[in-house]
């Protein structure tokens, strides 16, 4: 035989009645009149099968049944409660779990200040965060094992959108003891006989081809010398006097010994740093996060 469901509002009206002991009292606090309370109370009890109440000239008491059933009817409200409350806070970004890959060098900029006022206003929101070099991030979103990158100078890519978060200079990195450092901005033509510490191209090709370009503006093809995958690797290197790089001017807040940081001459070229996600996600915890990226100031 099959078990009959019960209803929510039985249940509720059974609930507020076992409270309350009294029709009235029960109808005036669920907002209805007593008749429907009844009702829903009959209702109830030809589920069950059995009175819930015996009503007399001494009130209104519970049966045995409704005894039994009491402990049960609480558990399923508020279960019921729980339930509602928990999808309303995923619907609305509040609860779940982000997976954001992000750049290291991000860590000298926006990455503290952002994460910092993310987890303030939503701390029941769990963040996983993976360190990627751009590419990495890209397929990373593709393969839907990140729901959001932070990275640098994103390619367009089918599938995927972008939100700038903020536009940096680029500099020039170089050994303490090397002549350009001297000046307070370096012309990039003085960099044509240096060997470039860079990333590898297919760690960020946007900034890569883009250093590059600003070498060949200057009438010179860089000597491309040692790689690192990330930036912070990037200046070590030149501080250990393998060469020179021009990087994003975040990196000046990293402190090495035997590493300066000068302006370039022209200084027109820029890197941007970007929010990436798939164009066709509606997760509101990423909306909650590009909401915030958006008031970021960059």
């Amino acid at each position: 035989m099959e078990r009959p469901e019960l209803g929510l509002r039985q249940l509720h009206a059974f609930a507020v009645l076992a409270e309350e002991l009294h029709f009235g009292r029960a109808a005036e606090r669920l907002g209805i009149a007593q008749p429907p309370l009844s009702q829903q109370i009959r209702r109830l009890e030809e589920r069950v099968g059995h009175p819930l109440f015996t009503r007399g000239p001494g009130g209104v008491a519970l049966t045995a049944a409704g005894q039994e059933l009491l402990p049960a009817a609480r558990r399923a409200l508020d279960e019921i409660a729980d339930g509602l409350d928990a999808a309303r806070r995923t619907g609305s970004g509040e609860v779940g779990r982000l997976r954001i890959g992000f750049s290291a060098s991000l860590a000298l900029t926006v990455l503290p200040g952002l994460l910092l006022a993310y987890q303030e206003r939503y701390p029941a929101v769990r963040l996983e965060l993976r360190e990627l070099t751009t590419a990495p991030q890209v397929a990373a979103l593709h393969e839907q094992t990140i729901d959001l990158g932070l990275l640098r100078e994103p390619p367009e890519q089918p599938g995927l959108s972008t939100r700038t978060i903020l536009t940096e200079e680029l500099v020039a990195v170089l050994p303490a003891a090397h002549p350009l450092a001297a000046q307070r901005a370096v012309p990039v033509a003085g960099l044509a006989d240096e060997s470039f510490v860079l990333l590898p191209r297919e760690a960020g090709p946007t900034v890569h081809d883009r250093i590059l370009r600003l070498c060949r503006e200057a009438g010179f093809e860089p000597r491309l010398g040692q790689q690192a995958v990330e930036w912070q690797t990037v200046a070590a290197l030149v501080g250990a006097g393998l060469g020179v790089s021009i990087a994003p001017a975040g990196l000046r807040r990293l402190r090495l010994p035997g590493v300066t940081y000068r302006r370039l001459d022209p200084n027109t070229a820029r890197t941007t740093v970007a929010a990436a996600w798939r164009t066709e996600d509606r997760s509101p915890l990423v909306a909650r996060f590009l909401a915030l990226v958006a008031a970021h100031p960059g």
